[in-house]
């Protein structure tokens, strides 16, 4: 492929879509929480374990799809990862027992991870020059920020109008009418000779030996269990714990009247601070070291947290804390592929990145387990889950330091 391949192309503009919708539904899980909970009579602990399981199957999901869209083509691949989301929904929709819904979100995770991050960013990566990849998978990564933006405040209004039973097959049927636009979906498989050369099982090898990929893998996880526990908590948790929103003041005259409401927002708000937050990792990362910009987000995540925690939570510290916090949202996901794109390559980025991403979703299962969990342990407090999200946060701060930013091929060379 030349280098002067446009920055906006067919393949960016359906993969931002097909991860706008995948994340626009994935998003909406958190507003489910007291409504589905209330309908059986449940404790938060059982749709929180339905939701953890949902994360931890995107992430076991991830490298398989990425090595199943290496060995047959990406499009199959996001097709059976359609089939599977659809699927999960639908089930989940005449689900009555928490086992039931646990077992259906196992197939939403595999669907998440045929529609998501993993499989679209490599392809938009090999579809990408040099000079625009960053950017490039900055760019769908931000769409997956106006899926949030979109989906909590929509999923909030349907279940004002419906049941959540109704909303979920409305779900399903929006992700199988998103294949639609699969036929535009055409990248190149852009490797090098020594690429073409090594067999899949080379490269993953050679990548787990090297310390850099492991400290990659580890530095991910606090990022899941951060996002993870806000994503499915947070709407609960402003509806339950934050001050009352004041008759006359701002947030009253637009219409968000209620906590719960605040709630929904505050996902969306999450989501649009986001798309300005990744879009400047992506260009900062054409610029500056990964590794360090990493370690910047993850501190200022560690601060964000911290603070909230400490004071009061009212309506605007809410928004504010949302502000702050989606500013860095998703920032980490094209610093994390990206660096995973330049020390080990394009040719098997979607199955390599996917291991990362496994270890990111083992942190978002223990945040969304644990919220529920400790929130049932702990007469209705999730105080002890969000403080070890700030140590894990502190942790990947540090963790990425050490991170050898260089070429992995470049190192393995003769001196």
């Amino acid at each position: 492929m030349s280098d002067r391949t446009p920055l906006i192309t067919p393949v960016l503009v359906v993969g931002g879509i097909i991860v706008l919708i995948s994340f626009a539904i994935r998003s909406t899980f958190g507003v489910f929480q007291i409504p589905i909970a209330e309908d059986f009579g449940w404790l938060r602990t059982e749709f929180s374990l339905a939701i953890a399981i949902q994360n931890l199957a995107w992430g076991i999901g991830q490298p398989i799809f990425g090595a199943l869209a290496e060995k047959t083509g990406d499009r199959k691949a996001i097709i059976i990862g359609a089939v599977f989301y659809a699927a999960g929904l639908l089930f989940s929709a005449y689900a009555t027992t928490p086992l039931a819904h646990q077992f259906h979100e196992f197939l939403i995770g595999f669907g998440v991870a045929g529609t998501g991050f993993g499989i679209i960013l490599a392809v938009v990566g090999r579809a990408s020059s040099d000079e625009h990849r960053s950017m490039s998978l900055a760019i769908v990564t931000a769409m997956g920020s106006v899926g949030q933006i979109v989906g909590p405040p929509t999923a909030e209004w349907m279940l004002s109008l419906m049941s959540w039973q109704s909303v979920f097959l409305i779900f399903a049927a929006v992700i199988l009418a998103s294949l639609l636009l699969l036929p535009a979906m055409r990248a190149p498989a852009k490797a090098t000779a020594s690429d073409l050369q090594e067999s899949m099982g080379t490269v993953l090898r050679r990548a787990f030996r090297d310390p850099s990929y492991t400290l990659i893998f580890l530095g991910f996880f606090s990022c899941g269990y951060q996002l993870g526990f806000i994503t499915a908590h947070f709407p609960a948790f402003v509806t339950e714990l934050c001050g009352p929103i004041a008759p006359g003041g701002l947030l009253y005259s637009v219409g968000i009247t209620t906590t719960s409401a605040l709630g929904a927002v505050a996902l969306a708000v999450v989501g649009a601070a986001n798309i300005f937050g990744t879009l400047l990792a992506g260009w900062a990362g054409k610029r500056w070291s990964k590794k360090y910009l990493l370690a910047l987000i993850y501190t200022l995540r560690t601060v964000f947290a911290a603070l909230f925690i400490m004071f009061p939570i009212t309506p605007g510290s809410v928004l504010l804390f949302s502000l702050a916090m989606g500013s860095t949202w998703l920032a980490t996901v094209p610093l994390t592929s990206g660096l995973v794109a330049h020390i080990y390559g394009l040719r098997f980025m979607g199955t390599l990145y996917g291991f990362v991403f496994f270890s990111h979703q083992v942190g978002s299962f223990l945040g969304v387990w644990l919220g529920g969990r400790f929130y049932d342990m702990f007469d209705g407090s999730y105080d002890e889950v969000w403080w070890i999200g700030v140590a894990v946060g502190a942790f990947s701060a540090i963790v990425h330091l050490p991170v050898r930013e260089t070429r992995l091929e470049d190192r393995l060379k003769p001196a």
